[in-house]
């Protein structure tokens, strides 16, 4: 008598956050070995600049031809400092992993790039006459961690804590450690490094984005995991 084995297959190794992680590495270092005056000039040419955006006086043919809009892409790969390099890698490899294995390569890579670049123009329309540049992956993470939280509501995550001499693994709910991810996000915008304007609007409006686009692909996840 025959028997069928249902197989597991292995998850898939998430790719598409480590190229992220790996061009928002290799930029922040192409641009920390450029001269500081440089790197200003560059940081304000591929980052998205509010006032140049909403420049009502220049032609769109001559905004398409010098690549403005493009710029709500391109700023989502560049960051002022480690600090803002490294807080926006921490948790979009923390929530990005999982993101990635319950959405796939390309859903995750739309939602990182189409979701930061709206959440940019989000932020970028609130400081319309803001010449400072918004940079750096927060609206992009945000749309990350929204869809984090609509895909695994009652999701429990690992978390290492310092006991004294002693490390305890615990695991708490994500939605705590979402919020302890908002108030790194204010406490950084008030005394950490910056560059330019505070985005606020960036981050809430990436974070209910990353919502409401893993809310409208549920029903197509839910086929594809009966499949």
């Amino acid at each position: 008598m025959f028997v069928q084995l249902q197989s597991r297959r292995k998850p898939r190794p998430p790719w598409a956050t480590v190229l992220l992680v790996a061009t928002c590495v290799a930029l922040f270092l192409w641009l920390v070995a450029e001269p500081l005056a440089g790197r200003g000039v560059l940081l304000s040419y591929w980052g998205t600049v509010p006032a140049t955006l909403f420049d009502s006086s220049v032609p769109w043919l001559t905004q398409l031809l010098e690549l403005r809009f493009a710029r709500l892409v391109t700023a989502l790969f560049i960051h002022a400092d480690w600090i803002h390099l490294t807080t926006n890698l921490l948790f979009l490899v923390i929530f990005g992993v999982p993101a990635e294995r319950a959405l796939g390569a390309g859903r995750f890579l739309f939602l990182f790039i189409v979701g930061g670049a709206l959440a940019n123009l989000v932020g970028a329309w609130t400081l319309a006459a803001v010449s400072s540049p918004i940079i750096g992956s927060s609206g992009a993470v945000s749309s990350v961690v929204g869809a984090y939280l609509a895909l695994y509501p009652r999701a429990r995550l690992g978390l290492v804590l310092p006991l004294g001499v002693f490390l305890e693994f615990v695991r708490v709910p994500a939605p705590l450690l979402i919020g302890f991810w908002a108030m790194l996000q204010v406490l950084f915008a008030f005394v950490g490094p910056t560059f330019g304007a505070v985005a606020w609007w960036t981050h809430i409006a990436g974070f209910l984005l990353g919502i409401v686009i893993a809310l409208a692909w549920r029903p197509a996840l839910a086929r594809r995991a009966r499949n």
